[in-house]
């Protein structure tokens, strides 16, 4: 009971087992759950992409200074998902580690992978519907409009290589804030945790995956009502390659390097056969 109190932060091993055991939990929640998780999460980043948006429509700012703002309140996204509770495809990424310790199978993991993401398309695509029919594109004379289109035309005409390596160096980042918010034990601790790597990938203009899930909707709605409507395609072009990347970014350059480092079991070297010998 002690440790509930310590205003310690955890160790990195001890992160590396916290991961593991939240891997196999997340696996163990009824599907009902796992769905409604996820759509909130989906909402959840949704609004911290739509807090972005209001910081890039302004043109009184310089090009560093919106970058770096609009990726400090877009951390409103990952904080809500770790303090309020959902599930984010991003960050269960992560449950690539309790796989490779086998506490969790292969088809325990693809299951989860598939049902999160698809739950958090869901909620991205449903806050994008709510905020188009809410009359919030018109901001600053039409300028938040103006950039949600300018933003969702950018994303789905990148080269699916450049959207793939992109996706990796985002979801690395975003993997390395869930994994310190683990290291806090308050809501400060966290915020702390979450504000600099989060800021840093949207500064970078880096992809992930469920951010890209309210944004490029939300360009195609407006599109549509200017008459001038983008192809589906285009969504998908984005949204196949950057999955992939944050997949690899999370699962392979985080979750399992960690694994490597703390859980892989570290063999007993063999005692010297002079010892086995007078022991016999």
């Amino acid at each position: 009971m002690a440790e509930n109190f310590s205003f310690d932060a955890y160790a990195p091993a001890q992160i590396a087992q916290r991961v593991n055991d939240l891997g196999v939990a997340k696996t163990r929640i009824p599907l009902l759950s796992q769905a409604m998780l996820g759509m909130l999460a989906g909402a959840f980043i949704g609004l911290g992409a739509l807090y972005f948006v209001i910081v890039q429509s302004d043109a009184s700012l310089g090009f560093a200074a919106k970058r770096v703002l609009g990726g400090m309140v877009f951390s409103l996204g990952l904080l809500l998902v770790v303090v309020a509770g959902a599930e984010l495809f991003t960050g269960n990424n992560l449950l690539a580690m309790a796989w490779a310790d086998r506490k969790v199978s292969t088809a325990e993991v693809l299951r989860n992978w598939a049902i999160i993401c698809a739950s958090n398309f869901v909620g991205a695509f449903g806050l994008a519907l709510i905020v188009f029919l809410s009359g919030h594109p018109a901001m600053n004379g039409n300028a938040v409009a103006q950039t949600y289109m300018s933003i969702a035309l950018a994303k789905t005409t990148q080269p699916a290589l450049n959207l793939f390596f992109s996706g990796i160096l985002c979801n690395v980042l975003v993997c390395m804030a869930v994994w310190m918010t683990l290291a806090g034990r308050s809501v400060v601790d966290k915020l702390a945790a979450i504000a600099l790597p989060i800021s840093g990938f949207v500064a970078a203009g880096f992809e992930h995956s469920v951010a890209n899930m309210y944004l490029i909707p939300m360009g195609m709605l407006l599109k549509a009502a200017a008459g001038a409507p983008m192809p589906l395609s285009g969504l998908l072009h984005n949204l196949v390659p950057v999955i992939a990347g944050n997949l690899v970014g999370g699962s392979v350059m985080v979750a399992l390097v960690y694994y490597v480092i703390y859980l892989r079991p570290k063999k007993v070297p063999a005692p010297p056969a002079e010892e086995v010998r007078h022991a016999g």
